[in-house]
């Protein structure tokens, strides 16, 4: 019997319950070595017992074992592989593949995952039992962790057991504290006076069990535990290496070790395996792996990790084979494994040069997949060898300051990277170069505008040769943007952003850093086709140390573009990855662009307070950008209620900051003149105007010469003025400034007595701002329209304002044709996710099945195709 974890059975009790009655559920028992994780997931088998399908994984105990990408998963699905026919062909290619790593696509695996168990629990509830987490390969461990966050109203439950150092990212914890001493006493009472009953026992530990059978039964298990994906055929070639036959193999199935069926070789339970391998002699382990390395040489990966565990000391051979499973990994199965594979790499370097190489790599690759302690330990370590070169400095200059910036202290980045450029403004200039670039940008974030000069004016002194004006340009464009002469910044600007462009393999923060300048340039179509291209590609390859900045950045275009649900499922992705890896900074950033949807929408009580939320960040960061963003949600809330003067009052403020240019302001200004005229006080819309002039004569943008012939519009009571605005508005698609000028212009038609079109343009208005939630200006246009004269005025249709952002996507392309499995493998849900969805939209449309959704108008959805 179990002793002493009553309280654990109970939990664990619960979450079955609760997962057979469709609410899906995980959990992470942590402990130290020794206080009964595994006794206690063997207790959730035998509790799910014969009605619920018990799938079973361990990672295996070995620093120097190849990790095996997906190999984890692989063991923990191979029961339910049969099953995968059920789901879509690309779906079902990515687990095909699960045993060749450079032809796995980790987003596809991680999709299929779900959907296959889903698709499994529609027969018989699902619990999956991974021991050992801590030691779990890490793409397998991604792709769980993927899953448990899509978990729905499928019956699936799923129990980790890991040591604390293993990071669940956000998993309920059931941690074990000792027994007490009661326990402690009942038990050793039983240990020395019953029988072991091996139904609740800890798993037996074999190894005198494996001693007892003969040599080549021994080195037969050895070899299936080390082979990671139960292969007949591959244990068989390695045995014959080894100098043994099938009757090794037989031997071992014999003794009950193993479990030779169906052209595999498994083990009874995944912990088995485990021991199995710990407790085969070192130069035994050796040896397979050494004959596995020399038997894969058409799986490079995988012969790459056997080569790395055979290795006794340094190996370039093997070190080389890692590095270019790093490389790979970089356009496959992402950015952990790829740190796994050149921190390994560099373990393996007999060359103290190329182990300063390889570890950097590491670091920025940690720092990609978002493994920020990882990466600076890593950093550090470099800089403690001494081995590392001008270049490997620089790159550790980032690394570190790139940590310092997501974590929320800009201006230790600022300094670091000045400090790393002139470390290495003489024997490396072009990389100090890079540094100066990352500094302005961070001086730019927090306002210091002589920052930004200051590392303008040290990039001028370096020796750069041809690449010297690109480099000039990149912080140029900013600058300018802060003088009279706006056409210049954007000239430079857009020239920077084709540059980049039309270079390959750019950076995640160089294309970041060129979307947010064309952002600033009013170049927003040109910055959301780099963002959107940058975020799949950083959810392809698990990148969540970028993607929070990538949805930033993202979300703040297209709320600029009017796309606002479009937005927030942006920003909400970014906020959870932020929260994942700790990267506060990006937290705020996120909530100061949701604040300004916030106000759109008319949600006051939940603007105020994520203006706060994000107002205290953007303070400690003394990030400029996020508090101006904050500063203009609560004026633009002010004057979506009519309250003019403390509108005009916080733009106004907001405007005599000295760094009142950062950002692209242009609806700032256009609000803060709309402001002025309602107030009765045109005088204070001359500052704006100018400005507004200014940025059309730079630009030459149709949708800013829109916004300034609206406020033409507004101060010289000019109707073709507001009509040439509607026509530009509704060329670039920008539809909530396309129904903000129509509200003004129908304001002024009913003032002109022109009531039949102005009923027409508020009409239009009106159902704009209804579709797209922003509330209290569709009660204007409501207003307006009964003021001129509209017998009968809805009273306004929100059923799909009460819809949440996920709700909202899966209803869109419902209406569209698309199937439930068509919808989850585009949103990363299960089928039954998806049909969960639409169970709870349906009446909140007043829709009772898909054919419905055709009378149903969701508003313009430009991001689509994202």
């Amino acid at each position: 019997m179990l002793y002493g974890r009553v309280e654990e059975q109970l939990r664990i009790r619960a979450l079955l319950n609760g997962a057979a009655a469709g609410q899906s559920a995980a959990l992470l028992i942590v402990a130290d070595s020794g206080a009964g994780k595994s006794v206690l997931l063997d207790l959730a088998a035998r509790m799910a017992g014969n009605s619920w399908l018990v799938l079973r994984c361990a990672g295996i105990e070995n620093a120097n074992a190849p990790e095996s990408p997906f190999g984890g998963l692989r063991l923990l699905l191979a029961p339910a592989l049969g099953h995968i026919d059920r789901l879509p062909g690309q779906q079902r290619a990515a687990l095909e593949v699960l045993d060749m790593p450079h032809a796995a696509d980790r987003t596809q695996v991680a999709i299929a995952t779900v959907s296959l168990l889903a698709e499994l629990s529609s027969t018989q509830p699902v619990l999956c039992l991974v021991d050992n987490a801590h030691w779990l390969d890490q793409p397998s461990a991604e792709v769980l962790l993927f899953a448990v966050e899509r978990l729905g109203p499928e019956r699936i439950a799923l129990l980790f057991a890991g040591r604390p150092e293993f990071s669940g990212h956000g998993l309920p914890e059931m941690r074990l504290p000792p027994l007490g001493d009661a326990a402690q006493r009942t038990l050793a009472a039983a240990r020395t006076t019953e029988p072991r009953d091996r139904s609740t026992a800890p798993p037996i530990d074999r190894r005198n069990h494996v001693v007892d059978r003969p040599d080549c039964a021994r080195m037969a298990v050895v070899v299936a535990a080390t082979e990671e994906t139960g292969d007949l055929d591959l244990v068989l070639r390695v045995l014959a290496d080894l100098g043994l036959t099938v009757d090794a193999l037989e031997a071992a199935e014999r003794s009950g070790v193993v479990i030779v069926m169906n052209q595999s070789v498994s083990f009874p339970n995944p912990i088995e395996r485990a021991a199995a391998y710990r407790n085969a002699p070192f130069t035994q382990r050796l040896a397979v792996h050494a004959a596995l390395a020399a038997a894969l040489t058409d799986q490079p990966d995988r012969r790459a990790w056997h080569l790395a565990a055979a290795a006794t000391g340094p190996d370039e051979t093997a070190a080389a084979a890692l590095e270019a499973v790093a490389r790979r990994a970089r356009t496959s199965t992402g950015y952990a494994r790829a740190a796994t594979a050149w921190e390994r790499a560099a373990r393996l370097s007999p060359d103290p040069a190329d182990r300063a190489y390889r570890l950097v790599a590491a670091a920025e690759a940690a720092l990609d997949a978002g493994q920020h302690q990882r990466a600076l330990e890593l950093a550090d370590e470099t800089v403690h060898s001494m081995d590392a070169g001008p270049e490997d400095r620089a790159r550790l200059a980032i690394v570190r300051a790139r940590n310092e910036f997501d974590r929320g202290s800009l201006r230790a980045a600022h300094r670091l990277l000045v400090d790393g450029a002139a470390d290495l403004a003489s024997v490396k200039p072009h990389h100090a170069a890079r540094l100066l670039i990352g500094a302005a940008t961070a001086a730019w974030t927090t306002g210091d505008l002589s920052a930004v000069a200051a590392a303008r004016v040290a990039m001028a002194e370096l020796d750069l040769e041809e690449q010297r004006a690109p480099c000039l340009a990149a912080v140029d464009g900013l600058l300018a943007l802060q003088s009279s002469d706006h056409a210049a910044g954007v000239r430079l600007i857009r020239t920077s952003v084709r540059r980049i462009r039309s270079a390959r393999a750019s950076a995640p923060t160089t294309l970041v850093a060129m979307a947010n300048q064309a952002t600033a340039a009013g170049d927003l179509d040109d910055a959301r086709d780099i963002l959107v291209e940058l975020a799949r590609t950083c959810r392809e390859l698990a990148m969540d140390g970028s993607l929070p900045a990538v949805n930033g950045a993202l979300g703040t275009v297209e709320m600029l573009l009017g796309h606002f649900r479009e937005a927030e499922v942006a920003l909400s992705e970014g906020v959870r990855i932020a929260q994942k890896v700790n990267q506060p900074n990006r937290i705020g950033q996120a909530e100061s662009i949701l604040a300004v949807i916030a106000a759109i929408s008319g949600e006051e009580e939940h603007c105020r307070r994520l203006t706060k939320q994000a107002l205290r960040q953007a303070s400690t960061d003394f990030n400029a950008i996020d508090i101006a963003h904050t500063e203009w949600a609560l004026g633009l809330l002010d004057l979506a209620y009519g309250r003019y003067e403390a509108s005009i009052d916080r733009f106004e403020a907001l405007w005599e900051r000295p760094d009142r240019a950062l950002g692209q302001w242009i609806h700032l200004m256009s609000d803060r003149v709309e402001a002025a005229v309602r107030l009765r006080s045109p005088e204070r819309a001359v500052e704006p105007m100018a400005a507004l002039e200014q940025w059309f004569t730079a630009t030459h943008s149709p949708w800013i010469q829109a916004h300034l012939l609206r406020c033409r519009g507004m101060l010289d009571s000019n109707g073709e003025a507001y009509a040439r605005a509607l026509e530009l508005h509704a060329a670039e698609q920008r539809w909530f400034d396309h129904a903000r000028t129509a509200l003004l212009y129908g304001e002024w038609l009913r003032r002109d007595r022109s009531k039949t079109k102005a009923r027409s343009v508020l009409r239009g208005a009106m159902s704009t701002f209804e579709r797209l939630y922003a509330w209290p200006w569709a009660e204007r246009a409501r207003t307006e329209l009964r003021a001129a004269g509209e017998a009968t005025v809805p009273t306004g249709c929100d059923l799909a304002a009460l819809l949440t952002p996920q709700e909202l996507q899966v209803v869109r392309l419902a209406a569209a044709g698309a199937t439930n499995k068509e919808i989850g493998a585009r949103l990363l849900l299960s089928p039954k996710t998806v049909a969960h969805h639409l169970y709870r939209a349906f009446p909140k449309l007043g829709v009772t099945s898909r054919n419905g959704l055709a009378r149903v108008d969701f508003g313009s959805s430009a991001s689509n195709e994202a």
